[in-house]
């Protein structure tokens, strides 16, 4: 833009590690403390990894305090910039350079302490060419910078523990917990907790969801809350308000990076207007058994390096937006027929293999950056064969990867190289539950190199366990010491830090209601939707005509509805068949039989209920053989569904039963939308060949 005859530059500076606005906590007295010991500007801080983008920035200040804690600080503060030719700075932080060149100091002062920051506006050498003008920072060096050490100098044993324990409270005597008890306030402060992880019973509404998470926050007394979450979209999905985005299988259809990047982007800004920082996904998984009972379309595919791609893409997405990204389920849950809720699975390959297949996909998050990585409740004998006594039965049983020192500690971190956060999955969960004490199996974890244990058994019993533990040197307190680094790490990086002065509730109510669920959201949710339907086989039946007065029938059971109401909108000629028998009663056969076409939706889960046994299978099958209607086969699902029934006439693969999937499938039924989506599994046959290859795909 021209200005007064020149041109002005303006230049942003997106902090990646920003410090998020909604993070809340008590207003803080330096007075009733007694121990304000330093002032810093955050972005100071080694943690506080900086890109530049966009037209400007906003540099936040840190009271440090005697004790090792750190708090946000806005009020009291005189921001001033030695050279403002080259940048100006207002009041409340926020820089905005000229376009000169040349560096400036700006220093920010609460009368006690002062600090500066270096900042350049010099020409980009690191290019060919004539050199660009490019704004960049200089971080100042010292001790008084190194805010994760301060702390654990000064933690208590307790305290640090306690960064180490993420409980769940889905419930408090027997009512879902939708906002702050102060039985749970008090359990945050006494336990001095790190983080808790929210479920679908705790998020029902943007406001109340906002409201709780920044009670936490609130609740907490130092160091902030990781308040976590399982958004990863498709079948796990936490958020009642939110955006309901298809799930990594669907994603994996797209064969899209920038479809992945986006829909992790808008997961991110949901979450991170709701005031939740981490997020337990994406999963990494490779989905290569068809018999995977847990994680099947939570899979992006079968393909290693499809895998990592979107993961990788997804994580990208998330982290735009503060939000720290968790690969699970570590060293890989993919190829399993056993739910690891339910008992105990095996993976029974060598670590050649491993790397090829399973651990691939995890290289490339850990190379990339990710926040964190999350174990998997498996065994895995070829790279940990050691043999621990069940308390279930007392039977001899393989350590599960989770309380695996060989497969934490020497492969994750001492082959692999990761130094992220290393978080259990769900200790309650009965693969762990059903062999281990509360107490040990949390022991174990620590032991073998996990930081958070996430959703112990009983709280009070297990921080006293480990409180014991570490007082008798079972655990080394160098151990405990190493994940709290690692954790304090983390929440300096995504910002996670306790604000003197909140945001005050209705602001961030307001602006949480303006993000969750936009038409700018749903309008990624529609895209990555309609690119994932996968037209698997059509016999010249489709697209349908919309037009006309001729009679669609749509059978099935669970989800049926959904699919109906979305095939209704663009054909009114449309009856719904609703039924979970085997056979169809007189009239409903006399409905069939006068349809033109009959829709066929399919849901299965598990092996039983995709096989030509179960009764919607044999109900399909029925129905397939004694009509000469035309017969469109839904997977809504599982793409495996189809292995029931080949003979259909047409069969399209959505991944999920979310009302997106459901009206791209319509569309794609009645040629609104041309399918692209292409399997990212491979579907067997009946008799151990191949039905339909992986990358199969078909369009109009």
């Amino acid at each position: 833009m021209r200005m007064a005859g020149k041109w002005m530059f303006i230049f942003t500076l997106t902090l990646g590690m920003m410090l998020p606005s909604w993070l809340m906590g008590t207003k803080v007295e330096a007075a009733e403390d007694g121990g304000l010991s330093d002032l810093i500007i955050f972005e100071n801080v080694p943690q506080a990894d900086l890109t530049m983008e966009g037209d400007e920035f906003t540099l936040s200040a840190l009271n440090v305090y005697e004790d090792g804690h750190f708090t946000k600080v806005e009020e009291g503060l005189v921001w001033k910039s030695k050279n403002s030719n080259v940048a100006t700075v207002e009041d409340d932080g926020t820089v905005t350079f000229t376009g000169k060149p040349g560096r400036t100091w700006v220093t920010v002062s609460n009368g006690d302490f002062k600090d500066r920051i270096a900042l350049d506006f010099k020409p980009d050498h690191s290019k060919k060419g004539k050199p660009e003008f490019k704004p960049t920072i200089k971080k100042q060096d010292g001790d008084r910078y190194d805010l994760v050490q301060h702390a654990l100098s000064n933690m208590t044993m307790e305290e640090k523990v306690g960064q180490m324990l993420m409980p769940d409270f889905r419930k408090w005597k027997g009512e879902n917990v939708t906002e702050m008890l102060p039985e749970i306030e008090e359990m945050v402060q006494e336990y001095h907790l790190g983080g808790v992880i929210l479920f679908r019973e705790n998020v029902v509404t943007t406001e109340q969801t906002a409201k709780l998470v920044s009670d936490y926050q609130a609740a907490s007394e130092k160091y902030g809350l990781l308040m976590t979450i399982d958004q990863e979209g498709g079948i796990v999905t936490r958020l009642q308000s939110g955006t309901d985005m298809p799930g990594n299988m669907a994603l994996g259809a797209t064969r899209s990076e920038e479809i992945a990047e986006d829909v992790g982007s808008v997961i991110g800004a949901e979450l991170s207007s709701l005031g939740i920082n981490m997020n337990f996904a994406p999963v990494m998984d490779v989905n290569n058994n068809p018999d995977n009972p847990v994680i099947g379309v939570r899979s992006f595919g079968e393909d290693p390096e499809l895998v990592g791609k979107m993961g990788v893409a997804y994580t990208k997405g998330l982290q735009q937006h503060g939000v720290a990204a968790t690969a699970k389920h570590f060293p890989g849950h993919g190829d399993t027929a056993t739910d690891s809720h339910l008992g105990l699975p095996e993976v029974p390959y060598d670590l050649e293999r491993l790397k090829e297949v399973e651990l691939y996909p995890f290289q490339q998050a850990m190379d990339a950056g990710i926040d964190a990585i999350m174990t998997a409740h498996i065994t895995f004998p070829k790279i940990d064969d050691t043999k621990v006594i069940s308390q279930k039965d007392g039977s001899e049983i393989a350590l599960p990867a989770t309380l695996s020192k060989k497969v934490l500690t020497g492969l994750m971190r001492e082959e692999m190289n990761y130094e992220g956060v290393v978080v259990t999955d769900a200790l309650n969960m009965k693969a762990i539950a059903d062999h281990f004490g509360p107490v040990d199996a949390v022991i174990r974890a620590i032991n073998a190199g996990t930081d958070i244990a996430l959703m112990p058994v009983g709280l009070e019993e297990v921080a006293s366990g480990v409180y014991e533990a570490v007082e008798s040197g079972e655990i080394p307190m160098a151990t405990i010491e190493d994940s709290v680094e690692r954790i304090l790490t983390l929440k300096l990086n995504r910002g996670i830090i306790k604000e003197e002065t909140p945001q005050p509730i209705d602001e961030k109510i307001t602006e949480a209601e303006e993000v969750v669920g936009s038409e700018a959201h749903k309008a990624v949710e529609k895209e990555a939707a309609e690119r994932s339907i996968t037209l698997v086989k059509n016999d010249g039946v489709l697209p349908a005509d919309a037009s006309g007065d001729k009679q669609i029938v749509v059978i099935g059971n669970s989800f049926i509805g959904d699919l109906e109401k979305a095939v209704s909108a663009h054909h009114s000629n449309t009856t719904l068949i609703k039924t979970g028998e085997r056979e169809l009663t007189a009239e409903q056969k006399q409905t069939v039989a006068e349809a033109d076409k009959v829709i066929f939706g399919t849901y299965t889960y598990n092996v039983y209920t995709r096989s030509a046994t179960h009764p919607q299978m044999q109900l399909m099958q029925d129905v397939m053989a004694n009509t000469n209607a035309e017969v469109i086969g839904v997977g809504i699902r599982n793409p495996y569904d189809v292995m029931a029934y080949p003979g259909v006439d047409a069969y399209i693969a959505q991944y999920g039963f979310r009302d997106a999937s459901f009206e791209a499938t319509a569309a794609t039924i009645f040629g609104a939308n041309n399918p692209t989506g292409q399997l990212p599994v491979t579907i067997p046959g009946a008799d151990g060949g191949t039905l339909f290859e992986y990358g199969t795909g078909l369009s109009y």
